[in-house]
């Protein structure tokens, strides 16, 4: 599906899951489906600091949304984006409380196993391209 011109944040806001599209260098894409908490008018997706997406990101970020499945298999129209990261303890907590009024037990959850592992957390705040 290709961008729509009346497609807008609003209609994937609700949407548990997000086919969140970055861009290597080479300009190949990777779709990767994220969970995400609206608020205002932007996404913000907690991910691992040294994934592959937020490496993605910092060098590149251009990026595309969609509503998606669990598989990251697009289930609404594309909406080009811009995405930085977001690295500050104040950062971090807001996003656990947009993550867990979402997706409650399930973000707990997630976070209990983030926690024991020990991975170090960032949030991307994504934009859209008006």
């Amino acid at each position: 599906m290709e961008t729509a011109a009346t497609f807008t944040l609003n209609d994937i806001r609700d949407a548990n899951y997000v086919a969140l599209e970055t861009f290597r260098k080479n300009g190949e894409s990777v779709i990767t489906p994220v969970w995400q908490a609206a608020e205002n008018d932007k996404l913000y997706v907690w991910t691992v600091g040294s994934s592959w997406k937020a490496k993605r990101i910092r060098n590149n970020p251009r990026v595309r949304i969609c509503a998606s499945d669990y598989k990251g298999t697009p289930q609404s129209d594309w909406l080009d984006a811009q995405a930085r990261i977001l690295g500050t303890p104040e950062d971090e907590k807001a996003q656990h409380s947009r993550m867990a009024a979402k997706y409650g037990l399930q973000f707990w959850l997630f976070y209990l196993l983030a926690k024991i592992r020990r991975d170090n957390y960032v949030v991307l705040e994504i934009s859209v391209n008006k």
